[in-house]
């Protein structure tokens, strides 16, 4: 695996191509005996290889830990180009941990250590020298409850592309475009100069999409992006979801198992093994697989387990 050398930093918004570097180039389980109502699956006709031909990321050999707690152990993922992939599992099972990770969001978590590699394009975003707030225009992140700036519409749009130094011919279209991506332009459009708290729920939360999606990043983390909302609210955010994965890679942790079958590409279930002297539960991930095999042919049993509503 390529790394940079110490001077590097990545680059911004990279949606067209691979990151700028300075000076850088167990048996099956038997299946029928799942049932939970898993409703429509993601796009039945869409062809999806059995594993990503040419990761935009990956996690390799990944362990997290909080000061003397280990988190998270030795997880290897894949995540493709326009694919959506879902972590799902437990409370507790380390998957909003891994998630952020990606984007190196554990950062400001006080004591937060990070062993082996996540890479963005082969290159090891926590390699000595690469800068954060440039992995975090690259890989932009959604956060579980709905969080706008107490600023104007058009200024949380904005804010973005402003604080990075992002050039900006048109901030007038810009904006128009992000919030078109994120299937709120018609709603707003009249009243862009009006608090973002007086949208809905449902809204602010598309507006949190805009607002990512503004810097023109490569990948979107989501982190229980619908959590909140209702279910009216939910399904326009997975709609939206959906559309976005045409230009995105889009990676989303969910307890909502549902959600993760009826619009991801990838699912990967994790699960927590408690520590006998300190009670601490350490994430492991148990399967990583198609959606479509893992929710009907699971290959291990804890995932079936779970997925059939024995445990979780």
């Amino acid at each position: 695996m390529s790394t940079p050398p110490a001077s590097v930093t990545i680059g911004a918004g990279t949606n067209a191509g691979s990151p700028q570097f300075a000076g850088s180039p167990s048996g099956s389980v038997e299946s029928g005996s799942i049932s939970p109502d898993l409703g429509t699956l993601s796009d039945p006709e869409r062809v999806v290889p059995d594993l990503p031909p040419d990761p935009v990321m990956e996690a390799l050999d990944l362990n997290v830990y909080y000061g003397d707690f280990h988190a998270v152990h030795d997880v290897n993922l894949s995540f493709g180009k326009h694919e959506i992939t879902a972590l799902i599992g437990p409370s507790g099972c380390g998957k909003s941990t891994v998630l952020r990770c990606l984007n190196r969001m554990n950062d400001l978590v006080p004591g937060a250590r990070v062993k082996g590699e996540v890479t963005y394009h082969g290159y090891d975003i926590y390699a000595r020298g690469v800068d954060p707030i440039a992995v975090r225009t690259n890989i932009g992140m959604v956060f579980q409850k709905p969080n706008p700036f107490p600023k104007s519409i058009y200024d949380n749009i904005a804010y973005g592309p402003r604080v990075t130094g992002m050039k900006v011919d048109d901030m007038d279209a810009l904006v128009e475009e992000a919030l078109r991506g994120a299937a709120l332009w018609d709603e707003v459009k009249d009243k862009l100069k009006q608090s973002a708290y007086g949208l809905s729920g449902g809204q602010q939360q598309r507006l949190c999409i805009a607002r990512t999606i503004a810097t023109k990043p490569e990948v979107i983390l989501m982190d229980e992006p619908c959590s909140a909302l209702d279910p009216i609210a939910t399904s326009r955010v997975e709609d939206l979801m959906v559309s976005l994965r045409e230009e995105y890679t889009i990676i989303i942790v969910t307890h909502n198992m549902q959600q993760a079958a009826r619009v991801s590409d990838r699912t990967a279930f994790f699960t927590a093994r408690p520590d006998e002297t300190t009670g601490n539960r350490t994430g492991l991930l148990v399967e990583y697989n198609l959606t479509s095999k893992l929710f009907t042919n699971p290959n291990d049993q804890r995932t079936e387990d779970y997925i059939s509503g024995r445990f979780g």
